[in-house]
């Protein structure tokens, strides 16, 4: 066999093993690795909280996934489910508004942008609430800010800590000011939570842009961060064209926010429940 035809025989070898894992994709039973493209057995990267063996890259995971991750088994309790969103504004554009909402809730058997509840983290109490970007890109309507807030207010009349995992494109342009107002609401429960001296952790996932980042997202006592998680305000392209100057490749990151002081600690998923326990502990949590 020449050079050339070992060449050829090894690239359709490749190209058959390539679509083949593909398939097996497409089937459920196996995951790549958009960062180092290793081949993973679904249940093996499951079992490892969506978190890569080999280069630590975090998958995106919904809601159910982050409870399922941080509370104890069979301990975490919804509240304020019958909440849902409406369409205020009569929002028309190229997609009805109220439709949207009902196909998104179809699709995701989710009634909003957030999940909220209490729970037990390690045998400790916590009130947690989870966006999920799956809904709308985890946008914050007057829904979810009502929700939010009442679980930290909860959690201030039962001396609560508050953790809300953030995973956010921003506001909902289709409620326009009723979405901004929630940016205020939640922050004035954020700060009586404080007055009365309980710890609020914000962890911040990829993305958490918009007006999440400008409100509850940085308003934390110690404010945590996946790796390599986008977070930012406004968009890289926007920022550039205002500044006229190029960004580092790195703007935007959770390593690059660590290094300006604007998050405390990245912390990897696999140790997000030993970690949070830690800190519930160090603040005079007990079970």
């Amino acid at each position: 066999m020449s050079l050339f035809d070992w060449f050829a025989d090894h690239h359709k070898k490749a190209s058959i093993l390539r679509i083949t894992r593909e398939a097996k994709e497409i089937d459920g039973l196996w995951s790549k690795c958009p960062e180092c493209s290793i081949v993973f057995y679904r249940k093996d990267l499951i079992a490892n909280s969506n978190v890569c063996s080999n280069c630590s890259h975090h998958y995106m995971i919904d809601s159910e996934r982050r409870i399922a991750i941080i509370a104890d088994k069979n301990s975490f309790k919804p509240m304020n489910e019958n909440l849902l969103p409406t369409d205020p504004l009569k929002f028309r554009d190229r997609h009805n508004y109220a439709v949207r909402l009902k196909d998104t809730q179809s699709i995701t058997q989710l009634t909003e942008a957030v999940i909220t509840g209490v729970c037990q983290l390690e045998g400790l109490p916590l009130a947690l609430g989870v966006m999920d970007f799956r809904f709308m890109g985890g946008s914050m309507g007057s829904v979810v800010g009502e929700k939010i807030t009442r679980m930290i207010e909860l959690a201030t009349y039962q001396s609560y800590p508050v953790l809300i995992v953030c995973a956010s494109g921003g506001a909902r342009m289709q409620e326009g000011v009723l979405s901004l107002v929630q940016m205020a609401k939640i922050s004035g429960a954020l700060s009586r939570h404080r007055e009365a001296r309980q710890l609020y952790l914000p962890l911040l996932t990829h993305p958490t842009t918009g007006g999440v980042t400008a409100s509850f997202a940085m308003l934390g006592d110690i404010i945590l961060a996946e790796p390599k998680a986008l977070i930012g305000f406004a968009g890289r392209r926007v920022i550039e064209q205002t500044l006229r100057e190029k960004l580092p490749d790195n703007f935007q990151t959770s390593e690059y926010l660590q290094e300006h002081g604007f998050v405390d600690y990245i912390v990897q998923r696999t140790a997000l429940k030993s970690t949070l326990a830690s800190i519930l502990r160090l603040h005079g949590y007990t079970a």
